[in-house]
Parts: C-alpha cells; structure tokens; sequence
C-alpha cells in the first residue's frame, strides 16, 4: 500500500498537512497497531476546503459530459486494477475480510462507471404551456458545493456513493470520512480521482482524529455556499444533524440505522433460507446497516430453520481478516465490542438463551443467536451493530409482517417464501424502505434506490433517484416577443 498521501489532507489538488499542524494515529482493530498517521484537521481545515470547492464550481459545473465521464471511467479501471491493494487496506483499517472487501471494491467501479454514464443523461423536460408562444423547459443544474459525511463499516462502496453523483452532476465535494478508515474511505479517493484527471477543488478529503467531528461538521451545515448536505451513519447522530441543518433551510440527504427483519415463512427452502440469514446476519461481523437483527420464523419450520441456522453460524471462522476464509473479523474498536457483551449479557440475564456464539474471542465477537429475548431488553430495542441476531417464533405471516412493523426504524426487509406471488404482497404491507423477497436485507446496486423511512432517514442513494437529491430543477420560459399581460 502506497503510505504518502495517507498521511495528509487533501484539498484544492494538493496533499497538505492540517493548519493546526496535528496528527493522529490510525488503528488496525485486530492487532491495535498503527496504519499510517494522518494529519488531524479541524474547521479551519474545512472552511480552506469549501474555499477550494467554491473556487472550482463555476468550471466543473461547465464541463462538457465527455470530459466527467473520461474522469469516471478511468477511476473505475484504477479501482480494479488496485483491487488488491484496496482489499488489504480495508482488512488492516477497517477489520474487512476479503469477501464483503471485494464486494465493495466491486460495487465502487459499477457504481463510477454508471456515473460516467449519468454525465450524458437528460438534464430537462419540455412543458406544455397554457400561453400561447411560449416554450418552458424545466432544467435540472447542479447546486454548488456538497458536503458529505461517510462512515467506517463499508469505507470503500459508501464513501463512493457520496461522492459520485454529485461530481457527476456537476457539483464539488468536501468528503468528511470517519476518524475510522480516514484512508479507504476518503484519501484512497482522492488519490484515484486525482490520478483520472479530476481538476483540483472538485473533491476535498478532511481527515480528523476521534472526537473531532464536531467543528467540520458545523462548517459544513453553516457555510451557505455548501448547499447540500449527505451522511451516513448512526440515527441519534442523523437527528442532530438534521436539526442543525433545518436551522439553516439546507437541505439533507440522511441514511440512519437499521433494526432490519427477516421473514421466514412456513413453505420457505429452510437450507436456502438459513443461508440467507447467515449472510444477511453475520457479513462483515454484523457491521452492515442493512443486516438482518431479528428472524421472524413461522412456527411450522422454525425448528428445522433454527437448528441449520445455528450450525452455519457456528461454522463461520473468527478471526484475523487477511487470513483466507475468515468471515468474521474484530469490531471496529474495544467500545463496540463491550457494547455487544453488554447486550447479550443483559439479555441472558433476564432469561435469553444464546444458540451459537455469545463470547468474544479476542477483538472479534462470533456470529451470535439468541431466542427468547425479552422484549424490554437493549438489544431487542436497539440496533446492535455487530453479529448478533435474535431468532422469534411466529404463528403466521400476518404476525411476522406485524412484528416486523413494530419498529422505529424502517430500512431494509428480506421475506424467504416458496411464493414469490405471496412475498411480493406481503412486501407491500411492509413498512420498510427496500424490501428483498427471497434475499437477505443485504442487498444493494449502485443504481438502485437505497434508503430507509422513519428514523431510518430521508431521500434515497442512487445513480437514478440520486441525481435528483444533488441538483435543482429551473424552470425558464421564452417568447420570441414580450407578451402582453393585461391583454384578456
């Protein structure tokens, strides 16, 4: 892994240190050594950014459609060609076994290469208009400076999607990444986005250390040039943001948690079933936004169901992720390890009783199941974000589509039925933002619409439905003379 640019900013073209001159370890969460160190920015550093992006905006939002797509398409060859490379650096900073790294590797060139497309889609409608010599049109142009907010636990494909479309469209980015994969998930673009021939100033990276988000983020919701706004990432986090932002009239783009339900129904293949639940449970140890938390099972099969979903997850291997065919990697840190333990230790407490797993090994938690939680427990309530999944029994399916319902959250749902007919009306009485018949709730493509209602968030991630959130229509009328106005 190339570790110069790693270790600083990177803003208006340029790889610079932070103006506070800081820096900050960042940690490999299986063996806690250090990655690379990486300059500390603060909102001076954010406010030099959006200076950077501002400045560029005029230029790139006048660039010729073949000029983005060069950019675009180039960066989705670089992304392959440095797969390799990208796999290792996502399994030392963020914990990614080779599976799920090459999911997003892939998902990132798919979703550049759509993006170079996007470049050449209709910008406009022609309206009818009830004047007669007048032609409308409304045009849709992008909207200036964007900032974006990404988290840790898919660096590469989220961080990807933030950024894509609006360039894509026409706008300039300051990229905020976690303090948890400052490089896979913001300075690894800059570098590919720079090396495909993005001019400076339309993507800024400002890395900072734990804690630090705060006076970035402020930047970024305050300064009236940047104009939109788009995270990812917790929902108690989305809220503040979202009430910050409102103060201002800013619009924001938020993809929040998920407390996500499988349904299980009784004429479900149990071994295809148990398979989705095991990838939907457990893919990157449980840190997915869209993984499957609770497994509603209707009672005629929830015993066979039970017994092939325990033994896949106790088949699944734990341990260090650069090893081949480890599926479980460590959590991201020490504080969401304890969180896990705390949890599934209450809940044994008050008379659950844990099926597989249950006790970390080292940095890493094993794939988890429980039944019989109470419905009062922490982690019956909240999203856990790790590999535990909570298997309940249900009479019926109008029952597992009630308890299903029964949520704040509302993004992501999977429903296994030997009737796709049935599963597909089923999905329209779930109160979900995706719904997968006959998958796991892990299930995305670039360009698709993803995300979530409720405390799940608002608007939705996409090369199609994306565009629309990063531009704003104009409508502009013409006559090839003035009109009159008082005439009847």
């Amino acid at each position: 892994m190339t570790e110069a640019p790693g270790l600083r900013m990177f803003v208006d073209g340029k790889w610079v240190d932070a103006l506070n001159g800081r820096t900050f370890p960042d940690f490999n969460p299986w063996d806690d050594g250090v990655v690379v160190t990486v300059a500390a920015g603060d909102a001076d550093d954010a406010v030099e950014a959006v200076d950077a992006a501002a400045r560029a905006f005029p230029a790139w939002s006048e660039s010729t459609p073949a000029q983005r797509q060069r950019v675009f398409l180039t960066a989705a060859d670089l992304m392959q060609r440095r797969a390799g490379e990208i796999r290792d650096l996502l399994a030392v900073e963020t914990g990614c076994g080779a599976s799920f790294a090459g999911v997003q590797v892939e998902f990132a060139a798919t979703l550049f290469r759509q993006a170079a497309a996007l470049a050449y889609a209709p910008v406009g409608d022609a309206l009818a208009s009830d004047l007669p010599g007048t032609h409308a049109l409304a045009r849709r142009r992008p909207v200036g400076v964007v900032g974006s907010i990404t988290p840790w636990n898919a660096a590469v494909s989220l961080s990807a999607r933030a950024l894509a479309v609006p360039i894509a469209v026409g706008n300039c980015v300051v990229l905020k990444p976690s303090e948890e994969s400052p490089w896979s998930g913001g300075l690894l673009f800059a570098e590919i986005l720079a090396e495909a021939g993005l001019p400076p100033g339309v993507l800024n990276v400002v890395p900072h250390a734990p804690g630090e988000a705060g006076g970035i983020a402020d930047v970024l919701v305050g300064d009236p040039r940047v104009r939109r706004l788009n995270f990812t990432g917790s929902t108690v986090t989305g809220r503040r943001l979202a009430e910050n932002a409102g103060r201002h009239l800013k619009p924001l783009l938020l993809q929040l948690s998920g407390f996500n339900p499988l349904l299980v129904l009784a004429d479900a293949d149990v071994p295809a079933a148990a398979r989705s639940a095991a990838y939907g449970s457990f893919v990157h140890q449980g840190q997915v936004c869209m993984c499957s938390r609770r497994i509603f099972v209707e009672e005629q099969v929830a015993d066979a169901f039970t017994e092939e979903f325990v033994a896949r997850a106790e088949r699944l291997p734990v341990g260090d992720p650069r090893e081949p065919g480890v599926e479980i990697g460590p959590l991201i840190n020490e504080w969401a390890l304890r969180l896990i333990e705390r949890r599934v230790q209450e809940a044994v407490d008050r008379g659950a009783t844990v099926l597989a797993g249950g006790r970390a090994q080292g940095p890493c938690y094993p794939a988890t199941v429980l039944t019989d939680v109470p419905a009062d427990c922490e982690l019956a309530l909240e999203e856990t974000f790790g590999p535990v999944a909570i298997v309940e029994r249900v009479p019926d399916a109008d029952a597992a589509v009630e308890r299903a319902n029964d949520s704040p959250w509302a993004l992501s749902t999977g429903v296994i039925t030997g009737d796709e007919g049935r599963g597909l009306r089923l999905a329209r009485r779930l109160t979900a933002g995706m719904v997968h018949v006959n998958d796991s709730p892990v299930n995305d493509q670039p360009h698709m619409p993803f995300g979530g209602s409720l405390d799940s968030g608002w608007g939705r991630f996409g090369t199609g439905p994306g565009r629309d959130d990063f531009t704003e229509v104009q409508l502009v009328t013409s006559r090839a003379t003035p009109r009159d106005p008082f005439a009847r």
